[in-house]
């Protein structure tokens, strides 16, 4: 009885156990968020911040766009988020690198037109410094 009860309260310990994150997968977490928010207000200081000077940044129809373009459209409107929710994240950080795979469902309203989006997004993140920045990212269709 008392392995039973010993096997009882391990397995209940462990189905309990939660995973902390690290100092950098918490650092990951907050800036994504920080891009979720830029790319729905809009802010080209904050959106050049976050992003590296060699940003790839691909799209789900194909269109891939470097820094000045992906802020110049998200700035202007003509990629225009009215919200952004994540789903399904997940971090893994090697190194001085990070990637980060999630759904983004958005409301759009690009050049004027209402739409929505639910695509997978893959990040690559790279720290410079105590900084990270976004290096790369690709839109899949889901």
């Amino acid at each position: 009885m008392k392995q039973f009860l010993f096997l009882l309260l391990m397995a209940t310990a462990i189905g309990n156990t939660s995973y902390a994150q690290t100092s950098d997968e918490k650092a990951v977490t907050a800036v994504v968020e920080s891009l979720r928010k830029a790319m729905v207000d809009p802010n080209k200081t904050i959106l050049e911040k976050l992003t590296s000077p060699a940003l790839s940044y691909g799209h789900s129809t194909g269109k891939v766009e470097d820094q000045t373009a992906f802020v110049k459209a998200l700035v202007s409107g003509e990629s225009d988020f009215v919200s952004i929710d994540l789903s399904e994240q997940t971090i893994k950080v090697t190194g001085n690198t990070a990637i980060v795979r999630h759904v983004l469902n958005a409301v759009t309203k690009n050049g004027g037109i209402p739409g929505v989006a639910k695509i997978a997004i893959l990040l690559v993140w790279v720290k410079q410094g105590k900084e990270w920045k976004l290096l790369a990212r690709q839109a899949v269709k889901i």
